[in-house]
Parts: C-alpha cells; structure tokens; sequence
C-alpha cells in the first residue's frame, strides 16, 4: 500500500519505498521521543524540518502536523516540493537553526 506523507501529503508508491529510509518517522516534540507522537514524512520533508526549526521550536510551536503544515517557513518548500516526485534533496541548515544550536 502507497505511503502518504504527513506533511506534503505526497503519494509514495510501494516500488519506490524498496529504500528503507525514504519514508521517516518525525518524532513531534523533538527530545522527547519515549513520549513524543510520531507521523511518516518523506526522507525530503524530514530533512527540510530539521533544517529549518531547531528542535526547541518543533517541541513548543510546531508540534503538530497542522502547525508544521501552516508554519511560513515551509511554505515555499512545500509548494516546490508537492509538484517534484523527488525523494532525495540537497538541504541547507538556515542561519536561524545555526544560528541557535
């Protein structure tokens, strides 16, 4: 059965997830993963989420699928990336996340 990511809502279909990384479980609230829920992102949305929020950020503000969705950070990435069939990125860290760890 085809995987969807949470975040981009993308259809991965099953011949493609033959890489066992190409689908990523994100623990939510970041730090705390014995309690955190988790959603299946693709390998890029992952990467992307991690480049653009420390984990202090994803813990407090975007612990939600929803939130992390509606975040103005993402929102040019997300338009790029829902119309790539692309799974794997090159990706930057911003300044913001280098700039706070």
């Amino acid at each position: 059965m085809p995987t969807t990511c949470a975040l981009c809502r993308r259809i991965i279909p099953d011949e493609r997830i033959a890489d066992p990384q190409v689908v990523q479980e994100h623990h939510l609230r970041p730090e705390e993963r014995a309690d955190s829920p988790t959603v299946s992102l693709c390998r890029p949305c992952h990467k992307q989420v991690h480049a653009l929020f420390t984990n202090e950020e994803l813990r407090d503000d975007f612990d939600t699928t929803e939130t992390l969705r509606n975040a103005d950070r993402l929102q040019p990435y997300l338009a790029w990336i829902r119309g790539t069939e692309k799974l794997d990125i090159d990706v930057t860290t911003s300044d913001h996340v280098r700039e706070r760890r």
